[in-house]
């Protein structure tokens, strides 16, 4: 579609969970639900429309061995968009991509800077590797070169005793909180271990990616607080995996991640129905391909959450979270078209008809 070109989508276009209007505009690359003087010249899509879709926690410009090339990146960001992935909060890559800024055909990215871990208490060639005396500084630096976001790894196995742990004191990692919010970023860790989560709640963090280890004592505190969760649960399906190869090293790591595994589903579960807010995110990047969001949604689904929850998860919702607009009225046309209702089954979600960035049909 050309520039100054007019797009009319009819069918179902699904603006919100109760709000569904029978066609839209796309005018100069922006949404409107008014009919155009040049109406007669769009061009005519039929379909079920939903916002962009979300992934919550990506990571492109990084791969299983570190940071990638350019021309890597582009390949992640593009897979990611030809699935319906509009918006994604990279979720820490030591990669510089913001020259996919300026690229409108790839996706809109929202960046939390580097990981910051514990030192040798992560992937190698992954994150900033630093001691807690040096826990705030660091967090400053990556809140000034992120998108309002910072990444810290909350635990990770403790050679010294085999098995996961916190990687940082209370004290300095909630001083280094303060400082993000002060500087106006929001905080969020990896974490799969129970002992570790409280603790950075309590700090005043702003969401746990993973958060395997929620409990019945601490989905009340999540609860309560709204610290947000990204399960990622098409990464925790590969927990066997890693426990197997660990075994023999680390046998009280492994039964734990296997432990983790099997109740997987119930923890998600508890959560949701304790009024924890729950988004969509794949970790792709790492050891995982990218354009894996509708196979999340789906776990999701899985793991109990209703349709309409598991939708807002990577559609309205998820852009409220991220202080992004959705299909409103002027704002920039992202969205993506399907042939049936994702309602009725979200397995559409892996086929998008038609998808639209900035106005412009890509995909």
């Amino acid at each position: 579609m050309s520039e100054g070109a007019v797009l009319h989508l009819k069918g179902r276009v699904l603006v919100g969970p109760d709000d569904v209007r029978d066609e839209l505009w796309v005018i100069d690359g922006r949404v409107s639900f008014e009919r155009p003087a040049l109406a007669r010249d769009a061009r005519t899509v039929t379909g079920w429309a939903l916002p962009g879709l979300v992934d919550a926690h990506c990571h492109v410009g990084l791969d299983a061995h570190g940071p990638v090339d350019a021309a890597t990146s582009e390949k992640q960001a593009l897979t990611d968009r030809d699935a319906g992935t509009l918006l994604i909060r990279d979720a820490g890559s030591p990669s510089d991509t913001r020259w996919i800024d300026d690229r409108p055909d790839l996706p809109r990215i929202i960046r939390a800077g580097r990981h910051i871990a514990r030192t040798r208490r992560y992937i190698r060639n992954y994150a900033h590797e630093i001691e807690p005396a040096d826990l705030v500084a660091y967090v400053a630096r990556e809140a000034r070169r992120g998108d309002g976001w910072v990444k810290l790894v909350g635990d990770w196995i403790d050679r010294s005793t085999g098995d996961l742990a916190a990687c940082w004191p209370p004290g300095e990692v909630a001083a280094a909180i303060a400082e993000a919010h002060r500087l106006g970023a929001r905080v969020t860790a990896h974490c799969f271990a129970e002992e570790s989560l409280a603790p950075l709640v309590e700090a005043g963090i702003d969401c746990i990616e993973h958060a395997t280890g929620l409990t019945e004592d601490t989905i009340p505190l999540f609860a309560e607080r709204q610290v947000a969760i990204v399960p990622t649960l098409v990464n925790i399906a590969t927990f066997p995996q890693l426990a197997a190869g660990g075994e023999t090293k680390f046998p009280r790591w492994a039964d734990h991640m296997r432990r983790l595994h099997a109740r997987r589903y119930d923890t998600v579960r508890a959560a949701y129905d304790a009024g924890v807010p729950i988004f969509a995110g794949t970790d792709a990047g790492g050891s995982l391909p990218h354009g894996l969001v509708a196979d999340e949604v789906a776990e999701l689904m899985k793991a109990g959450l209703p349709v309409e929850a598991a939708l807002s998860a990577t559609t309205w919702g998820a852009r409220e979270w991220l202080g992004r607009p959705g299909l409103t009225e002027g704002a920039s046309a992202d969205l993506v078209v399907y042939e049936a209702d994702p309602r009725a089954d979200v397995r559409v979600l892996a086929a998008p008809r038609l998808v639209v960035l900035r106005g412009r049909v890509v995909g």
